[in-house]
């Protein structure tokens, strides 16, 4: 099937083909015709099945007839992250270059101006996170008596954060006649009494089952001590190939802690998490992606609809807290076809999350022995040019030298044999990787969503 099957404009399928795609993927096939149709949908896809796409394409032909009012959006998408509201609004300037369709993008973490501005003027499309959009609905910036279609998107990941019953009361508020899609990799009963409760007679799109882990990614576990993750990962790093890779960790400290010490290290690292402005947390992902860092420490803020090419590697230096949250993260990796590796590293105390997560996924994860994992080359991440310079001219072994205060205790006079070096002088890093490692065992469970959800208003 060609793209041209689906019904789309020629304009709109001359923006697709410049973006370089020609086949639409299951989920797009199986959910444009529908809504161009305009009816409900519910899509339950995982993570990079080019979900964004299927019904950011039919959208702009639909919204190409009519006008928009000052603040009066005719259409709304609610994403439960700011990253993901910036990347669907990424895709509306990339497919909609050939419409005339204005656009607003309403997230926390930046000034209310310019937004203010936008609707002021009105909008066809207008993406937002549920706690700006009504922070500016409360302020009396935003009428949604004028919105004909509106998304829910990553319907379960706003289940988590808490956003559930921002979404109902948004939804009490738009007009009932409405056409209305709903797209969530999974389906708990809440989402499912949400369906019930604000769809009409909905068309339900499934093109995988729930929660079902992608293929084309490599999964492994390994059982590591607390405090030897470090290490693990730094051999993983410099010993396995990673073009780049993108390594989770369940709390926003451990994250920067862990980004910080491996700059240290030498390694070309970034972060992104919740306590960072949206500002820098764009400028991140922008360095990811342009391969200025090829290493992406992150908490789950990133663990959902980045679309990132060529990640190598996905590592769960933590293993998450909900199994949801595992299928997402290693859907980083393996996406458009491509291969890719997911490395989860396990402790002692992380047993029921594996169990959880097998489960979910009804497959077994294999173990591997982190024996196999060859230590790493040296505590920095690379070597700089006078390190490689040393390390190509062999070192003479030191001759002992008699210290008639203990040497001569030490050693036998039937053995004459250089006593044996003791010990070695300790790793620049030990002490710091120590230290950041004895964090992990001041509390290990789940942060509450009402906590999280608002750093992501």
């Amino acid at each position: 099937m060609k793209f041209a099957d689906l019904g789309l404009s020629d304009e709109l399928l001359k923006a697709v083909a410049d973006a370089g795609y020609d086949e639409p993927t299951p989920i797009q096939a199986q959910a444009i015709p529908p809504v161009l149709m305009m009816k409900d949908i519910i899509g339950i896809a995982q993570t990079g099945t080019g979900k964004t796409a299927s019904f950011v394409l039919p959208m702009i032909d639909i919204l190409a007839h009519g006008r928009s009012r000052a603040r009066m959006p005719r259409s709304l998408i609610l994403e439960p992250t700011r990253e993901l509201a910036a990347q669907v609004a990424e895709n509306f300037e990339k497919y909609g270059k050939n419409h005339n369709l204005s656009m607003a993008l309403l997230i926390g973490g930046v000034s209310m101006g310019d937004q203010i501005k936008a609707l002021e003027k009105g909008v066809d499309v207008l993406i937002a996170t549920p706690g700006r959009l009504m922070d500016l609905f409360e302020r009396g910036r935003i009428l949604m008596s004028g919105c004909e279609l509106l998304v829910i998107d990553e319907a379960d990941r706003m289940l988590d954060m808490g956003f559930i019953p921002d979404i109902e009361q948004i939804c009490s508020k738009l007009p009932s006649t409405r056409q209305t899609m709903l797209f969530s990799a999974t389906m708990p009963p809440p989402i499912k009494k949400l369906s019930d409760q604000f769809l009409n007679n909905p068309k339900s799109v499934e093109v995988s089952r729930p929660a079902t882990a992608n293929t084309s990614i490599d999964q492994s576990i390994i059982h590591v001590a607390p405090k030897a993750k470090r290490k693990l990962l730094y051999g993983i790093l410099d010993n396995e190939g990673v073009d780049t890779a993108i390594i989770f960790c369940n709390r926003k400290t451990e994250v920067r802690d862990l980004c910080q010490d491996m700059r240290k290290d030498g390694f070309d690292a970034g972060q992104i998490h919740g306590d960072m402005d949206q500002s820098s947390r764009l400028a991140e992902l922008e360095r990811f992606k342009s391969g200025e860092i090829n290493i992406l420490c992150a908490s789950d803020v990133a663990a959902r609809g980045l679309d990132i090419k060529g990640v190598s590697h996905v590592v769960n230096y933590d293993i998450p807290w909900h199994p949801d949250d595992y299928i997402h993260r290693i859907g980083r990796t393996g996406r458009a076809g491509a291969t890719g590796i997911a490395i989860t590293f396990v402790t002692n105390r992380d047993e029921e999350h594996v169990d959880s997560i097998e489960k979910l996924t009804g497959m077994k994860l294999p173990v591997r022995d982190s024996k196999s994992v060859k230590p790493e080359k040296k505590p920095s991440g690379k070597k700089s040019s006078a390190d490689k310079s040393k390390s190509e001219k062999p070192k003479k072994p030191n001759k002992p030298r008699p210290d008639e205060h203990t040497e001569a205790k030490k050693t036998s006079s039937k053995s004459p044999s250089p006593p044996v070096e003791k010990s070695k002088k300790p790793e620049k890093q030990a002490p710091i990787a120590e230290a950041a490692d004895t964090q992990d065992d001041d509390w290990n469970g789940p942060v509450p969503g009402f906590l999280d959800a608002k750093l992501d208003r």
